[in-house]
Protein backbone atom coordinates (compact mmCIF):
# COMPACT_ATOMS: atom_id res chain seq x y z
CA UNK A 1 0.00 0.00 0.00
CA UNK A 2 1.53 3.14 -0.96
CA UNK A 3 2.68 5.42 1.70
CA UNK A 4 0.75 8.99 1.91
CA UNK A 5 2.50 12.40 1.57
CA UNK A 6 1.28 12.97 5.15
CA UNK A 7 2.60 9.87 6.69
CA UNK A 8 5.96 9.93 4.42
CA UNK A 9 8.48 11.53 6.63
CA UNK A 10 10.59 14.54 4.68
CA UNK A 11 14.12 13.36 2.96
CA UNK A 12 17.28 15.64 2.43
CA UNK A 13 16.03 15.88 -1.00
CA UNK A 14 13.08 17.31 -0.27
CA UNK A 15 14.89 20.17 1.59
CA UNK A 16 17.03 20.29 -0.98
CA UNK A 17 14.32 20.77 -3.77
CA UNK A 18 12.86 23.30 -1.02
CA UNK A 19 15.66 25.26 -0.52
CA UNK A 20 16.67 25.52 -4.52
CA UNK A 21 20.57 23.59 -3.10
CA UNK A 22 21.62 20.56 -3.44
CA UNK A 23 21.23 17.59 -1.09
CA UNK A 24 25.48 18.36 -0.14
CA UNK A 25 24.85 22.06 0.72
CA UNK A 26 22.19 20.43 2.82
CA UNK A 27 24.11 18.17 4.80
CA UNK A 28 26.95 21.07 5.16
CA UNK A 29 23.86 23.62 6.57
CA UNK A 30 23.44 20.67 9.73
CA UNK A 31 27.14 19.09 9.94
CA UNK A 32 29.58 21.57 8.72
CA UNK A 33 27.70 25.24 8.37
CA UNK A 34 30.93 26.88 8.76
CA UNK A 35 31.38 26.10 5.28
CA UNK A 36 28.93 28.29 4.02
CA UNK A 37 27.26 31.70 4.34
CA UNK A 38 25.17 32.50 7.33
CA UNK A 39 22.05 33.18 5.14
CA UNK A 40 22.11 29.97 2.98
CA UNK A 41 22.27 28.18 6.74
CA UNK A 42 19.28 29.74 7.80
CA UNK A 43 17.26 29.16 4.50
CA UNK A 44 18.53 25.64 4.70
CA UNK A 45 17.16 25.53 8.09
CA UNK A 46 13.96 27.47 7.79
CA UNK A 47 12.76 25.29 4.54
CA UNK A 48 14.06 22.15 6.99
CA UNK A 49 11.69 23.39 10.08
CA UNK A 50 8.71 24.06 7.93
CA UNK A 51 8.70 20.54 6.64
CA UNK A 52 9.33 18.46 9.76
CA UNK A 53 12.98 17.45 8.55
CA UNK A 54 15.49 16.25 11.31
CA UNK A 55 18.74 14.72 10.35
CA UNK A 56 19.22 11.50 11.25
CA UNK A 57 21.75 10.97 14.15
CA UNK A 58 23.61 7.95 12.80
CA UNK A 59 24.17 9.55 9.57
CA UNK A 60 25.47 12.79 10.57
CA UNK A 61 27.43 9.56 12.86
CA UNK A 62 28.89 8.19 9.78
CA UNK A 63 29.67 11.47 8.07
CA UNK A 64 31.64 12.83 11.14
CA UNK A 65 33.01 10.00 12.06
CA UNK A 66 31.84 11.30 15.82
CA UNK A 67 29.38 9.90 17.94
CA UNK A 68 29.55 13.47 19.98
CA UNK A 69 29.43 10.46 23.37
CA UNK A 70 32.29 10.59 26.20
CA UNK A 71 32.42 7.06 27.60
CA UNK A 72 33.38 6.34 31.35
CA UNK A 73 35.27 3.38 31.73
CA UNK A 74 35.53 1.93 35.13
CA UNK A 75 36.48 -2.47 35.37
CA UNK A 76 33.77 -2.20 38.02
CA UNK A 77 29.89 -3.32 37.62
CA UNK A 78 27.60 -0.47 37.61
CA UNK A 79 25.70 -1.85 40.24
CA UNK A 80 28.97 -1.55 42.69
CA UNK A 81 29.75 1.79 40.80
CA UNK A 82 26.59 3.33 41.86
CA UNK A 83 26.49 2.18 45.01
CA UNK A 84 29.69 4.41 45.81
CA UNK A 85 28.25 8.07 46.33
CA UNK A 86 32.00 8.80 45.17
CA UNK A 87 31.10 7.27 41.66
CA UNK A 88 27.84 9.78 41.28
CA UNK A 89 29.68 12.90 42.18
CA UNK A 90 32.52 12.48 40.03
CA UNK A 91 29.90 11.37 37.09
CA UNK A 92 27.79 14.51 37.56
CA UNK A 93 31.14 16.13 37.29
CA UNK A 94 32.41 14.44 34.05
CA UNK A 95 28.26 15.20 32.38
CA UNK A 96 27.83 18.68 33.32
CA UNK A 97 30.90 19.60 31.23
CA UNK A 98 30.54 16.76 28.59
CA UNK A 99 26.81 18.36 27.81
CA UNK A 100 27.65 21.91 28.30
CA UNK A 101 29.84 21.15 25.17
CA UNK A 102 26.87 18.85 23.28
CA UNK A 103 27.93 15.57 24.33
CA UNK A 104 26.21 12.78 25.86
CA UNK A 105 27.86 10.14 28.46
CA UNK A 106 27.84 6.24 28.32
CA UNK A 107 29.42 4.31 31.12
CA UNK A 108 31.26 1.47 29.89
CA UNK A 109 31.33 -1.40 32.87
CA UNK A 110 31.96 -5.32 32.46
CA UNK A 111 29.19 -6.89 30.19
CA UNK A 112 28.63 -10.29 30.78
CA UNK A 113 31.97 -10.16 33.35
CA UNK A 114 34.41 -8.96 30.03
CA UNK A 115 35.33 -5.51 29.68
CA UNK A 116 37.18 -6.23 26.77
CA UNK A 117 34.11 -7.10 25.24
CA UNK A 118 32.10 -3.81 26.50
CA UNK A 119 35.00 -1.98 25.00
CA UNK A 120 34.37 -3.38 21.82
CA UNK A 121 30.95 -2.57 21.54
CA UNK A 122 31.16 1.07 22.76
CA UNK A 123 30.25 3.85 20.19
CA UNK A 124 32.02 6.86 21.59
CA UNK A 125 34.64 9.76 20.83
CA UNK A 126 36.78 9.31 23.88
CA UNK A 127 37.41 7.92 27.30
CA UNK A 128 37.09 8.93 31.05
CA UNK A 129 39.16 5.44 32.60
CA UNK A 130 38.94 5.59 36.26
CA UNK A 131 41.41 3.36 38.40
CA UNK A 132 42.63 0.97 35.65
CA UNK A 133 46.36 0.26 35.55
CA UNK A 134 47.50 1.79 31.96
CA UNK A 135 49.22 -1.70 31.56
CA UNK A 136 45.28 -3.56 31.53
CA UNK A 137 44.65 -4.87 27.88
CA UNK A 138 41.86 -2.25 27.34
CA UNK A 139 43.86 0.70 27.91
CA UNK A 140 46.54 -0.70 25.28
CA UNK A 141 44.35 -1.44 23.14
CA UNK A 142 42.59 1.97 23.86
CA UNK A 143 45.82 3.60 23.24
CA UNK A 144 47.18 1.39 20.11
CA UNK A 145 43.69 2.84 18.34
CA UNK A 146 44.54 6.47 18.88
CA UNK A 147 41.18 7.04 20.93
CA UNK A 148 41.77 9.70 22.84
CA UNK A 149 41.96 8.81 26.83
CA UNK A 150 42.24 10.76 29.94
CA UNK A 151 43.38 8.17 33.15
CA UNK A 152 41.89 9.14 36.58
CA UNK A 153 43.10 8.00 39.97
CA UNK A 154 46.13 5.93 38.31
CA UNK A 155 49.17 5.94 37.70
CA UNK A 156 49.63 7.50 33.71
CA UNK A 157 51.92 6.70 30.72
CA UNK A 158 53.86 9.46 29.30
CA UNK A 159 52.31 12.24 27.70
CA UNK A 160 48.97 10.71 28.68
CA UNK A 161 46.09 12.70 29.84
CA UNK A 162 45.76 11.89 33.60
CA UNK A 163 43.80 13.32 36.63
CA UNK A 164 44.44 11.96 39.95
CA UNK A 165 44.51 13.15 43.89
CA UNK A 166 47.10 13.16 46.04
CA UNK A 167 45.72 9.81 48.67
CA UNK A 168 49.17 8.88 49.92
CA UNK A 169 49.04 12.33 51.48
CA UNK A 170 45.29 12.35 52.55
CA UNK A 171 45.73 9.25 53.90
CA UNK A 172 48.73 10.01 55.95
CA UNK A 173 46.80 12.81 57.31
CA UNK A 174 44.10 10.71 58.07
CA UNK A 175 46.46 7.98 60.20
CA UNK A 176 48.49 10.40 62.20
CA UNK A 177 44.61 11.65 63.45
CA UNK A 178 43.94 8.11 65.07
CA UNK A 179 47.37 8.04 66.45
CA UNK A 180 47.40 11.71 67.63
CA UNK A 181 44.08 10.87 69.78
CA UNK A 182 45.52 7.43 71.31
CA UNK A 183 45.13 4.75 69.09
CA UNK A 184 47.24 2.06 68.31
CA UNK A 185 44.83 -0.49 67.79
CA UNK A 186 43.81 -0.04 64.40
CA UNK A 187 41.75 -1.56 61.56
CA UNK A 188 42.20 -0.58 57.89
CA UNK A 189 39.67 -1.29 55.56
CA UNK A 190 40.70 -1.25 51.83
CA UNK A 191 39.12 -1.10 48.56
CA UNK A 192 39.14 -4.50 46.70
CA UNK A 193 40.58 -4.82 43.88
CA UNK A 194 38.53 -4.83 40.60
CA UNK A 195 40.54 -5.74 37.94
CA UNK A 196 40.55 -10.32 38.56
CA UNK A 197 43.36 -11.60 38.05
CA UNK A 198 45.18 -8.62 36.92
CA UNK A 199 47.44 -8.16 39.94
CA UNK A 200 47.35 -5.12 41.72
CA UNK A 201 49.64 -1.70 40.22
CA UNK A 202 52.19 -0.60 42.62
CA UNK A 203 50.58 3.09 42.25
CA UNK A 204 46.55 2.62 42.33
CA UNK A 205 44.34 4.10 44.50
CA UNK A 206 44.40 1.64 47.22
CA UNK A 207 48.49 0.93 47.22
CA UNK A 208 48.70 4.62 47.84
CA UNK A 209 46.86 5.15 50.43
CA UNK A 210 47.84 2.03 52.27
CA UNK A 211 51.20 3.57 51.94
CA UNK A 212 50.07 7.01 53.53
CA UNK A 213 47.96 4.75 56.12
CA UNK A 214 51.86 2.62 56.96
CA UNK A 215 53.82 5.77 56.95
CA UNK A 216 51.92 7.78 59.67
CA UNK A 217 51.54 4.28 61.82
CA UNK A 218 55.02 3.32 61.17
CA UNK A 219 56.35 7.01 62.40
CA UNK A 220 54.71 6.46 65.62
CA UNK A 221 55.97 3.16 66.13
CA UNK A 222 53.11 1.18 64.50
CA UNK A 223 53.34 -1.94 62.55
CA UNK A 224 50.60 -3.20 60.67
CA UNK A 225 49.65 -6.82 60.61
CA UNK A 226 48.37 -8.45 57.65
CA UNK A 227 45.27 -9.30 59.60
CA UNK A 228 44.51 -5.52 60.24
CA UNK A 229 44.13 -5.08 56.66
CA UNK A 230 40.66 -6.14 54.99
CA UNK A 231 39.46 -6.10 51.27
CA UNK A 232 36.07 -5.21 50.53
CA UNK A 233 33.84 -3.75 47.63
CA UNK A 234 33.88 -0.08 48.38
CA UNK A 235 29.86 0.24 49.00
CA UNK A 236 28.13 0.53 52.27
CA UNK A 237 27.35 -2.90 52.12
CA UNK A 238 30.41 -3.73 51.66
CA UNK A 239 31.88 -1.78 54.57
CA UNK A 240 29.10 -3.21 57.00
CA UNK A 241 29.88 -6.75 56.27
CA UNK A 242 33.65 -6.64 56.48
CA UNK A 243 33.61 -4.77 59.50
CA UNK A 244 31.16 -7.32 61.26
CA UNK A 245 33.01 -10.10 59.89
CA UNK A 246 36.29 -9.09 61.59
CA UNK A 247 34.62 -8.20 64.84
CA UNK A 248 32.95 -11.60 64.81
CA UNK A 249 36.34 -13.23 64.24
CA UNK A 250 37.29 -11.55 67.75
CA UNK A 251 39.08 -8.48 65.75
CA UNK A 252 38.09 -5.53 68.30
CA UNK A 253 40.15 -2.23 67.40
CA UNK A 254 39.35 0.78 68.59
CA UNK A 255 39.90 2.60 65.41
CA UNK A 256 39.00 2.33 62.06
CA UNK A 257 41.07 3.82 58.58
CA UNK A 258 38.51 3.34 55.66
CA UNK A 259 39.46 3.93 51.93
CA UNK A 260 36.47 5.68 51.39
CA UNK A 261 33.36 7.10 53.01
CA UNK A 262 31.33 3.96 51.95
CA UNK A 263 33.28 1.62 53.65
CA UNK A 264 33.08 4.21 56.36
CA UNK A 265 29.71 4.73 56.29
CA UNK A 266 28.99 0.80 56.34
CA UNK A 267 31.18 0.42 59.66
CA UNK A 268 29.16 3.39 61.16
CA UNK A 269 26.19 1.16 60.92
CA UNK A 270 27.66 -2.30 61.79
CA UNK A 271 29.08 -0.31 65.12
CA UNK A 272 25.59 0.92 65.88
CA UNK A 273 24.02 -2.62 65.22
CA UNK A 274 26.53 -4.08 67.39
CA UNK A 275 24.99 -1.58 70.03
CA UNK A 276 28.61 0.30 70.03
CA UNK A 277 29.12 3.96 70.65
CA UNK A 278 30.98 6.02 68.02
CA UNK A 279 33.89 7.77 69.12
CA UNK A 280 33.33 6.06 72.99
CA UNK A 281 34.31 3.00 72.27
CA UNK A 282 35.11 3.15 68.05
CA UNK A 283 36.47 5.98 66.19
CA UNK A 284 36.15 5.67 62.46
CA UNK A 285 37.50 8.09 59.22
CA UNK A 286 36.65 7.41 55.70
CA UNK A 287 38.03 9.07 52.06
CA UNK A 288 36.07 11.22 49.68
CA UNK A 289 34.18 13.75 51.85
CA UNK A 290 31.36 12.13 50.02
CA UNK A 291 27.77 14.71 49.88
CA UNK A 292 26.20 13.05 52.89
CA UNK A 293 29.32 12.44 54.75
CA UNK A 294 28.76 15.16 57.41
CA UNK A 295 25.28 14.08 57.64
CA UNK A 296 25.94 10.79 59.45
CA UNK A 297 25.21 9.91 62.80
CA UNK A 298 27.60 10.92 64.19
CA UNK A 299 28.92 13.27 61.09
CA UNK A 300 32.14 11.76 59.47
CA UNK A 301 35.57 12.46 59.84
CA UNK A 302 37.13 12.03 56.45
CA UNK A 303 39.71 12.94 53.55
CA UNK A 304 38.19 15.43 51.64
CA UNK A 305 39.26 15.32 48.08
CA UNK A 306 37.10 17.77 45.13
CA UNK A 307 35.09 14.71 43.90
CA UNK A 308 33.60 16.74 41.24
CA UNK A 309 35.95 18.95 39.96
CA UNK A 310 37.96 15.81 39.08
CA UNK A 311 35.56 14.67 36.81
CA UNK A 312 35.04 18.19 35.78
CA UNK A 313 38.87 18.66 34.57
CA UNK A 314 38.97 15.13 33.39
CA UNK A 315 35.97 16.02 31.13
CA UNK A 316 37.75 19.44 30.27
CA UNK A 317 40.81 17.45 29.34
CA UNK A 318 39.11 14.55 27.00
CA UNK A 319 37.28 17.78 25.61
CA UNK A 320 40.50 19.61 24.64
CA UNK A 321 41.87 16.55 23.15
CA UNK A 322 38.48 15.39 20.98
CA UNK A 323 38.71 19.10 19.52
CA UNK A 324 42.81 19.24 18.82
CA UNK A 325 43.21 22.13 20.98
CA UNK A 326 46.46 22.27 23.09
CA UNK A 327 46.20 19.35 25.83
CA UNK A 328 45.77 19.97 29.57
CA UNK A 329 49.08 18.90 31.73
CA UNK A 330 48.65 15.87 33.99
CA UNK A 331 47.04 16.72 37.16
CA UNK A 332 47.55 16.42 40.61
CA UNK A 333 44.69 17.67 42.83
CA UNK A 334 45.21 18.16 46.82
CA UNK A 335 43.88 16.47 49.82
CA UNK A 336 42.69 17.44 53.15
CA UNK A 337 41.44 16.24 56.44
CA UNK A 338 38.07 17.08 57.69
CA UNK A 339 37.70 16.67 61.15
CA UNK A 340 34.28 16.04 62.43
CA UNK A 341 32.50 13.83 65.71
CA UNK A 342 33.33 10.27 64.44
CA UNK A 343 36.65 10.09 65.86
CA UNK A 344 38.20 10.88 69.57
CA UNK A 345 40.06 9.37 72.29
CA UNK A 346 39.89 5.71 72.19
CA UNK A 347 38.72 4.24 75.54
CA UNK A 348 40.86 4.88 78.40
CA UNK A 349 41.76 1.21 79.05
CA UNK A 350 43.12 1.16 75.50
CA UNK A 351 45.20 4.28 76.08
CA UNK A 352 49.28 4.19 76.56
Amino acid sequence: MPVSALERRPTIADVAEGAGVSKTTVSFAFNQPERLPSETVDRIRSVALSLGYRPNPIARMLTQRRTRTVGVLTPQALAVMFGNPFFSAFSAGVASTAESAGYSLLFISPLQGSLARAVSRAAVDGVVAVGLSPHHPEIEEIVRAGLPMVAVDSSALPGQLAVDVDDETGARLAGEHLVALGHRDILILAIEPSEQGSGRDPDDVPERRLRGYRRALRDAGIEVPAGSILMAPSTVDGGESAFSTAWDAGRHPTGVLAMSDALAIGTLRAAHRLGMDVPGDLSVIGYDDVEGAADTHPPLTTVHQPIREKGELAARMLLAALDSKTPLAPARLPTRLVVRSSTGRPPIAERR
